[in-house]
């Protein structure tokens, strides 16, 4: 007893003054959350492409369709009201839904639309990619998408169904702004860039009211919103990165909901009578990867002999419990094309030698960028002792969400511990992630775990990647899905490991939250307490 409460009180020593005054109670029509928020890199749709980041957009934007609460697997109008589809001329055509009013109070304009889509493809941020494989280009857009009075006119290029680009248009990037808002407020030619970091533009059923990276997101509600406003007027995510002070504001009542509290406060919470707790399973899968651009990390043997090293059972029987399973494949489990066999296991032995048989001279020393929370810092050590067995020795670097993503991006770091969700729900994204990189030149950019890990993927694998895009026999489609999955099982630098599932803890009050697969399907407008 003596030992926990000295670890409260430490936890409560972690909180901000200011926020234990601020949220001593929370009102009834507010609804508090305690999250770790850290890897928000920016709140602009044309480029937010973080987990958090993707939630807040969710909240404060609106796309032409969308997956929407309560049933956030059914593609569902959203900022239009019906379309029609003509596949043999690759046009999708929009009509808007009636009296559709951004936060300005302005109404939706096919212009709007037409222009939202075209700063994602001119600004050409790190989500850019998901709609301009559509073939849309900053020289082409004028002719691909046009505004034509209440419809918005989409024509594609490119060999896959028009299934494929209603899940792009559904996508977090698609998300519509108000021209007119932002526009007013560029800056030296940037789109209103800068701005939208600070302020949001939508539909959506929140308002944004105050951003401050690494500490709190303040979301007001819309009255006007299409959908119904929300019954919370408030909705407050503070960014709390430590699991103890998170459990130690949500059992005082600071806060309504608990996003990353460890197996063991999950346990803790479900044996008292105020908190419910809710498991939903994820999208992401977490991975451990070694950058190309380190020579020693090329030899396929430490590929191989990594997938042995990994104590799978040893992590998800104990501090990932109930937060994530065995999952060693690049499309999640529970969709179609997943391939959900896990044929590795920890064997120092058989790594061992699959080392000493690919000519890899032991010790060698690797470091392993990992953010710095709960339960990353904790699969870190794990990893660490696991390798260290077979002679491969990392050295933990911990950073902020944003610091680690940023060096991943600028493929800089060696070893790293991260996770990644599908842009928007088609095996493609994955599988464009994992097994597609046609251009590893440092100047093409790419979006895609094999670019930020320098790994030149083979052109076979290149090949089946694009053609399972435009395969329209879903049978055969999930398939070829799947066969890629087996292939970067059995070559790549890049390890699955596990498939996330999300535990929120909350106050017995609490009702109406809905979290789907990914953080776009994070939905708070219908909570109510």
């Amino acid at each position: 007893m003596k030992m926990l409460t000295a670890a409260l009180v430490a936890a409560s020593m972690l909180v901000p003054a200011a926020a234990t005054t601020a949220f001593a109670a929370t009102p009834a029509d507010a609804l508090v959350v305690a999250a770790n928020i850290d890897d928000i890199v920016s709140i602009d749709p044309a480029e937010a492409y973080e987990f958090s980041s993707g939630e807040y957009v969710t909240q404060t934007y609106d796309r032409l369709v969308q997956y929407d609460a309560p049933d956030v697997k059914k593609m569902v109008p959203g900022l239009a009201s019906k379309w029609t589809v003509d596949d043999a001329a690759k046009t999708i055509t929009f009509e808007l839904r009636e009296g559709a009013k951004f936060s300005s109070g302005n109404s939706v304009r096919a212009e709007d639309v037409v222009y939202s889509w075209k700063r994602v493809v001119v600004l050409n941020k790190a989500p850019a990619f998901v709609l301009t494989q559509l073939g849309w280009t900053p020289e082409n857009f004028d002719s691909m998408v046009r505004a034509d009075g209440n419809r918005v006119v989409a024509t594609y290029s490119g060999d896959f169904s028009s299934a494929f680009v209603l899940n792009v248009l559904a996508s977090r990037p698609a998300s519509v702004v108000d021209a007119v808002t932002v526009q007013a407020n560029e800056a030296s030619g940037d789109m209103g860039n800068a701005w939208l970091k600070a302020n949001s533009a939508g539909t959506g059923p929140f308002v944004l009211k105050a951003f401050r990276p690494g500490e709190i997101l303040n979301l007001a509600a819309n009255p006007d919103y299409f959908g119904g406003a929300p019954a919370m007027k408030s909705l407050i995510i503070r960014h709390v990165a430590e699991s103890a002070t998170q459990q130690l504001l949500l059992e005082s009542g600071d806060v309504d909901l608990a996003k990353n509290l460890t197996p063991d406060q999950i346990a803790s919470i479900t044996t008292k009578g105020n908190f419910t707790v809710e498991t939903y399973p994820q999208a992401a899968v977490h991975f451990l990867s070694f950058n190309q651009k380190t020579e020693s990390l090329t030899n396929p043997a430490i590929w191989e002999a990594a997938r042995y090293l990994v104590n799978y059972k040893g992590m998800t029987d104990s501090f990932l419990k109930g937060q994530m399973e065995i999952h060693q494949a690049f499309w999640p489990k529970g969709f179609p094309g997943s391939l959900d066999d896990t044929p590795f296991t920890y064997d120092v032995e058989k790594a061992k030698k699959i080392l000493a048989d690919g000519g890899v001279k032991t010790p060698i020393k690797v470091t392993l960028d990992v953010i710095n929370s709960t339960p990353f810092t904790d699969m870190a050590q794990s990893l660490q002792a696991g390798f260290a067995e077979a002679g491969i020795n990392f050295e933990i670097i911990p950073g902020t969400g944003s610091q680690v993503i940023t060096k991943y991006r600028a493929r800089t770091h060696e070893a790293m511990l991260l996770y990644w969700g599908p842009d928007f729900m088609d095996p493609d994204s994955n599988a464009s992630a994992f097994a597609y990189n046609a251009d590893n030149s440092d100047d093409k950019y790419a979006s895609t775990t094999t670019w930020r890990n320098g790994w030149a993927v083979p052109e076979e694998m290149n090949k089946e990647t694009l053609a399972a895009k435009k395969e329209a026999d879903p049978a055969k489609r999930d398939a070829m899905y799947i066969d890629l999955q087996k292939k970067v099982q059995a070559k790549s630098p890049i390890v699955i490991m596990f498939q996330a599932a999300t535990q929120v803890a909350m106050a017995k009050n609490v009702s109406g939250y809905v979290n789907g697969a990914t953080s776009d399907f994070v939905y708070y407008r219908l909570v109510k307490k």
